[in-house]
Order: structure tokens, then C-alpha cells, then sequence
């Protein structure tokens, strides 16, 4: 069994045909014939049905197949690899965090990197709710750090790295704040709801939570955000982290809005899988990977 015979097996079952195969690998026709053959001899049965224009897998070959298409991704991971022990150290690492993030889940990581690699420079940025992401597929971050919204998953890998929790709150002088209870999304609607523009550009927008019908107002940031809220002048989903000295002094309290519930989202850490990793890059994924080890 070699490397060339399951790439020939899984060029086959991506393309559909023996022909179209053998364009995608540039070799002959009878070539690719010969290598599943022989491969098909060596396991002891048929990967394929040949009875049809287009060949389908058996029953067999589809468990196969199955195995194939694994090892086929950790040969390619294997060669990632391998091209950033064969690379010098990279000049910059880019990293986009989602803006409803602390940066202390990660902190501990980049010091340690800072000081083994004083030679690269690691470039932070704080993007808002689909701009890390549309960074991450325009090849301007080799790293971001995010929710699962909206993400590919087929073509990324993902560690995680913590939890935000975010909760709609208001200032205690608010209209919506003088009554105990659950507050309406009718009641709701005649209030302003203070919303965070995002930096990723419609396709990567993931804006979640927002009142239909219902008054906005829309900052940059989070910060601005909080205190557009502590004014008194609307209201809105803020994390937790972002707020606790508010939350405990009560310059602003929590609201139980109808379809508004306090949410818990997961956050990982997010690179994607067809860009070769260089050694910095490898040694950040590392030591994320072993500090989600030790939390779970």
C-alpha cells in the first residue's frame, strides 16, 4: 500500500471518474487503473463497482475511503509541519481576537513566545464580530481567536481557549430597569438598543441579538457601547468581564429581556488548515493546545 495509491483512491472519489483523476493527479489514465488494481489485489477486494458509467465505491471501499481520507489529512498536517521546521523564523505573527474576548486566556502564551522569539514581531487586533474571521480567509491573520458562528469548519482547525458571557444590561435610571420582571420585546421596541458595528464586511457580519422593529443606535466598540448604556441611553448585551466592576457597584444592572437570555459562547482559538505553519506559528498552536489540555 502506498501514499500514491490512496491519493489515486481519493482523486477518484472527488472527481468521479478515472479520467477526471488522472487530469487532477497529471498522469495517465491507465496509470491511475493500475495503481487502485493493485491496490484492490493487495487488500483483497474491490474498492470500486464498475458496472455503472461512473464508478462507485462498494460497501468495502467506503469504509476504506473513510480511513483513507484520515490518514490522507494527517500526511498533509505532517507536511505543514515539516515546511515550518524547514522555514526560518517567521518576521510577523497576525492575530485577530474577537472584541468580546479578554486577552488574558492568551496572554500567558504570546509572553512566552515574545520572549523565546524576540525576532518576530506579533501584531494584535481587536476585531468585531466577523472581522476576525474575514481576516482569517483574506490571509491577513495567521491566527484568530473567536466563536464557531459562522466558521468553516471543514477548513480550519480549532482549539478552545475559554468562554464569554454576555448579558443585556441597562442603567439602573433606565425606564426599562424601574420594574422587576421580564420585559417584552413589544415593551422592548420603544427603547434604544445600543448595537456594535462589525469590521468584517457584510459576508462575515454575525450580529446576533438584535430587537427587530426596535430602536438602534450603533458605536465601534464595546467600550463606547458601555457607556452609551450607562448614560441612560439605551440598552444592550455587554460580556461580563467587560463589566464587573459596573455589575458590582450597580452603575448598571442586568436586564430579562423576552428572547434576550444571558449567553454563554465557547471561543477558540482558529487557524486554517491549507497555510503552512512556520515555527513561531507552531509553537503558539503548541502551547494553546497543552494549556486546553490542562483545563479540561
Amino acid at each position: 500500500m502506498t501514499l500514491d495509491q490512496l491519493n489515486a483512491l481519493d482523486a477518484i472519489v472527488a472527481t468521479g471518474t478515472f479520467r477526471a483523476a488522472a487530469e487532477r493527479l497529471n498522469k495517465a489514465q491507465s496509470a491511475v487503473s493500475h495503481q487502485i488494481r493493485k491496490l484492490e489485489a493487495e487488500l483483497g477486494f474491490d474498492l470500486f463497482s464498475r458496472d455503472a458509467y461512473r464508478p462507485s465505491l462498494t460497501s468495502e471501499g467506503e469504509v476504506f475511503f473513510r480511513e483513507t481520507a484520515r490518514v490522507l489529512e494527517q500526511v498533509r498536517g505532517l507536511r505543514s509541519v515539516a515546511a515550518g521546521l524547514r522555514s526560518a523564523q517567521e518576521p510577523r505573527i497576525s492575530i485577530a481576537i474577537t472584541a468580546t474576548m479578554s486577552l488574558d486566556p492568551i496572554l500567558d502564551v504570546l509572553g512566552d513566545i515574545g520572549r523565546t522569539y524576540p525576532g518576530t514581531h506579533i501584531q494584535v487586533a481587536t476585531e468585531m464580530m466577523g472581522g476576525p474571521l474575514a481576516r482569517l480567509m483574506a490571509g491577513e491573520a495567521d491566527l484568530i481567536v473567536v466563536g464557531l458562528d459562522g466558521v468553516p469548519i471543514d477548513e480550519v482547525e480549532a482549539l478552545p481557549v475559554g468562554t464569554v458571557t454576555i448579558r443585556p444590561v441597562a442603567s439602573p435610571d433606565f425606564p426599562a430597569s424601574q420594574r422587576p420582571g421580564v420585559k417584552s420585546r413589544r415593551e422592548m421596541q420603544s427603547y434604544t438598543q445600543v448595537i456594535v458595528s462589525g469590521t468584517g464586511g457584510r459576508e462575515f457580519d454575525q450580529s446576533r441579538d438584535l430587537l427587530r422593529g426596535g430602536q438602534r443606535w450603533t458605536v465601534s466598540d464595546f467600550e463606547a457601547k458601555k457607556s452609551v448604556i450607562k448614560a441612560g441611553l439605551g440598552w444592550g448585551g455587554v460580556p461580563d468581564h467587560m463589566m464587573a466592576t459596573e455589575l458590582s457597584n450597580g452603575t448598571l444592572v442586568p436586564l430579562n429581556v423576552e428572547g434576550f437570555p444571558t449567553r454563554h459562547t465557547e471561543i477558540f482559538a482558529i487557524r486554517r488548515r491549507d497555510q503552512p505553519v512556520g515555527k513561531v506559528m507552531s509553537q503558539i498552536w503548541a502551547s494553546l493546545d497543552a494549556q486546553s489540555s490542562s483545563s479540561h
